[in-house]
């Protein structure tokens, strides 16, 4: 039996080209197809081995961050990185192992985004002025931390091909642009909410692109589509609620209410048409905390948890059980031209 790694194994050790492992692939999707088929489907373990690699490349790495932090922080930044690149170059370059090339991704970008703020800044980023924090160094070098982490990142992907490096490397470019408009242009500061409401809209619109250029969900394209939808979700939600007002401490009113159910089923409307479970996954905290706070609200502080958990748990049950025949009415209610970029009912 053959798995998607040997595939991508075969066609980087040149046994088999791009083109004769997506037909392959194609092959074996007609051969499997059922009317209940999930098409969001990812690699997150190829094998226990994933996770046994994945502890031991934990433990290598905080050893090696703890000795040469000794010596400095950017000995501990700078062996974290290399280390992680170097593991990576066998665990996924040549084993394609999902779990651990995500791991190493991380320890890759962390280990960069420290050394990056240890040299180029060189200390620490903000201090205490008359006004609260303000920042203690020129202005130029976070952005240009930021920027260096963007650039490895990208160096990373162009190397390795981890999909969630997409996601990793949207998220450093959206910090670097961000940061730019909060320090050069005054107005953007206080409207903090709605540069993250935007950032989340330009992750979603390019997690939407991936994922019409491989309707089908058969190669990388559509892992790189999963992992977009993920960061997406919280970046949407969270401004909007905190629009509301409903991520405080105060008292919720019925609109206020109204507006959050609506905006998850808006949300879950979405994630029906494009396919995507992860929307709702990713949003599901901001949910369970605004719900519980109007459940107290209402009047049962004790229960509120318990008592959102268990409606909002079986909606989402109700919803994964029929999630096919529900998705078919709503495919059904689109135009022609957005159903074609659509995955398949």
């Amino acid at each position: 039996m053959y798995s998607d790694g040997d595939l991508d194994a075969a066609v980087a050790a040149g046994a088999l080209s791009p083109e004769a492992a997506e037909r392959f692939r194609a092959h074996v999707a007609r051969q499997r197809v059922t009317p209940a088929a999930d098409e969001e489907q990812f690699r997150l373990l190829t094998g226990f081995n994933d996770i046994f690699v994945s502890i031991a490349a934990s433990m290598v790495l905080v050893a090696i961050a703890e000795f040469a932090w000794h010596g400095s922080p950017i000995e501990a930044a700078a062996g974290v990185a290399l280390a992680s690149w170097g593991m990576a170059e066998f665990f996924t370059r040549r084993r394609r192992m999902a779990l651990p090339s995500i791991l190493l991704l991380f320890g890759f970008t962390a280990g960069i985004a420290g050394l990056a703020l240890a040299v180029i800044i060189g200390g620490p980023i903000f201090e205490l002025g008359g006004s609260g924090l303000v920042l203690a160094r020129e202005s130029w070098r976070p952005v240009a931390a930021a920027a260096v982490t963007t650039l490895a990142v990208y160096a990373h992907w162009r190397r390795f091909m981890v999909p969630i490096t997409v996601a990793a490397g949207v998220g450093a470019l959206l910090v670097t642009v961000d940061l730019i408009l909060f320090l050069f242009v005054p107005v953007v500061p206080p409207h903090r909410v709605l540069v993250l409401l935007g950032d989340g809209l330009v992750v979603f619109a390019l997690a939407m692109w991936w994922d019409a250029s491989d309707p089908e969900r058969r190669t990388r394209r559509a892992d790189v589509g999963f992992w977009l939808h993920l960061m997406a979700a919280p970046m949407l939600v969270h401004p909007a609620f905190a629009l509301l007002g409903l991520l405080g401490h105060g008292d919720v009113d019925p609109s206020r209410a109204a507006a959050a159910i609506g905006i998850y089923v808006v949300l879950g409307l979405v994630a029906l048409a494009i396919d995507r479970r992860a929307l709702l996954v990713s949003a599901l905290a901001y949910v369970l905390a605004a719900m519980s706070t109007l459940v107290k609200a209402a009047g049962s502080p004790s229960l509120s948890f318990a008592l959102t958990a268990l409606v909002i748990g079986s909606a989402l049950l109700l919803l994964s059980a029929f999630w096919h025949s529900v998705r078919r009415v709503l495919i059904a209610y689109l135009p022609p031209a957005l159903r074609t970029k659509l995955p398949a009912v």
